[in-house]
């Protein structure tokens, strides 16, 4: 099967601007992420065998490009501010389920970076298996590990 870069990235971008919301704070940080996963993406586009699915693919060329940044910028920084200026990609005129969002992208970007990891796959709606197929967990571990995560983000809100 043979796929348009252009038209998989459009298909598939949604995703990949939750992510960046997730592992990137600052605007700026947001979009040298989102160039940096779009290019690791184009840069390995023709060697995607077909063996998974193009998006499992592109969450796993997503997520190892958000960590790799993640490390290299904590390498160079010993502060990482926590304010959260988000990428507005929709026009949303409901402020109060904005605000919502704002608040659960905060407690998600508190979790370890396998844990957002985790979350994010989740909240795009993949199975336990696509999950651990993407993490490289077993189907349980993944059950096991979306469980406590959840009790945590619970314990979060209720404080």
């Amino acid at each position: 099967m043979s796929y348009d870069f252009l038209d998989t990235i459009k298909e598939n971008e949604r995703a990949i601007f939750k992510l960046v919301r997730i592992y990137a704070d600052q605007y700026d940080d947001q979009k040298d992420l989102y160039q940096e996963i779009i290019y690791q993406l184009w840069k390995s586009f023709n060697s995607f065998q077909g063996n998974s699915k193009i998006s499992t693919w592109i969450y796993k060329v997503a997520l190892n490009t958000s960590l790799t940044h993640i490390n290299l910028k904590n390498k160079h920084s010993k502060t990482i501010s926590i304010q959260d200026i988000g990428l507005q990609f929709e026009e949303n005129n409901d402020t109060q389920l904005e605000e919502k969002i704002t608040e659960m992208y905060q407690y998600i970007k508190q979790l370890n970076e396998i844990d957002k990891a985790i979350v994010f796959l989740f909240l795009e709606g993949k199975s336990y298996d696509e999950i651990a197929d993407i993490m490289g967990f077993t189907t349980t571990n993944i059950g096991t590990r979306l469980n406590r995560i959840k009790i945590k983000l619970k314990n979060q809100i209720a404080k």
